[in-house]
């Protein structure tokens, strides 16, 4: 089974409320939703955060839109400002989610690849 970076699957885009970052990731074609939906767990993303995410991961389904939204919770050193953090807004986390890998199917990496 091919793994892919999930930029190749999905878009992301990410900010803060406080110590909390939130984190979207949007599928690029409607086929990729299922797999968004079966590989990024909870635990898969807090273990993609390791050392950086504190406290839980929430994740929220959004078929209509075909993304997924992520709470990362504990993730900004105490929030915009009072952080020591240099990203205190947690804005590069939507890139560092899409550097993730995932299994996908050969018709998913064809997709995904332009074959």
């Amino acid at each position: 089974m091919p793994r892919l970076q999930l930029l190749h699957l999905a878009h992301a885009r990410s900010g803060d409320k406080g110590d909390t970052a939130n984190v979207g990731v949007i599928a690029l074609r409607p086929e990729f939703y299922p797999v968004l939906v079966e590989q990024l767990t909870t635990e898969r993303v807090k273990k993609h955060f390791e050392g950086i995410v504190h406290g839980g991961v929430e994740r929220f389904e959004l078929p209509n839109l075909e993304a997924l939204n992520f709470l990362l919770h504990n993730a900004l050193g105490g929030g915009g400002t009072v952080s020591l953090k240099t990203d205190a807004q947690g804005k590069v986390l939507s890139t560092a989610i899409l550097r993730m890998e995932v299994d996908v199917s050969d018709e998913v990496a064809a997709l995904a690849q332009g074959s």
